[in-house]
């Protein structure tokens, strides 16, 4: 058995390539538009696991401009990272506007949320010691 990809739908495919691409660093592997089933496919992985991919899935907004609600993206568990620098990623996707909805508080783990709900855990590789201000910061909200 080959482990292939996870897929998670997207609201706005924009949003979503700035969080997994800018923010975690992730690159864009290969993309598919599919006009008959109104559809976008947008592969991505990390430059250490090539192997392991996320697809992207965008479904376009029907003639109305109506798209369809994916609710709090709650039922799909969350997607993992390793990181050579946990305080670094956190404080990019800080910086980028997002939260840090579990801080790492211990130099090993933290919990952020994708444009569409989706959580995504970053474990350090390895472990840095404690470090503020994330040692003493509060959880935020759920992930």
């Amino acid at each position: 058995m080959e482990y292939l990809h996870t897929m998670v739908r997207v609201r706005d495919l924009d949003a979503s390539l700035r969080f997994y691409c800018d923010g975690l660093g992730l690159r864009e592997v290969r993309r598919m538009d599919n006009p008959a089933g109104r559809y976008t496919l947008v592969f991505l992985a990390a430059d250490e696991s090539p192997e392991a991919e996320i697809e992207l899935t965008y479904n376009w907004p029907d003639a109305n401009g109506n798209t369809e609600d994916y609710g709090s993206a709650r039922n799909f568990g969350h997607l993992a990272f390793r990181v050579a620098d946990i305080y670094a990623v956190c404080q990019r996707l800080q910086d980028m506007g997002y939260t840090i909805n579990r801080p790492p508080r211990d130099g090993h783990m933290a919990f952020v949320r994708s444009p569409d709900l989706i959580s995504v855990e970053l474990l350090q590789d390895g472990h840095l010691p404690p470090q503020e201000p994330w040692a003493s910061m509060p959880n935020t909200g759920v992930w």
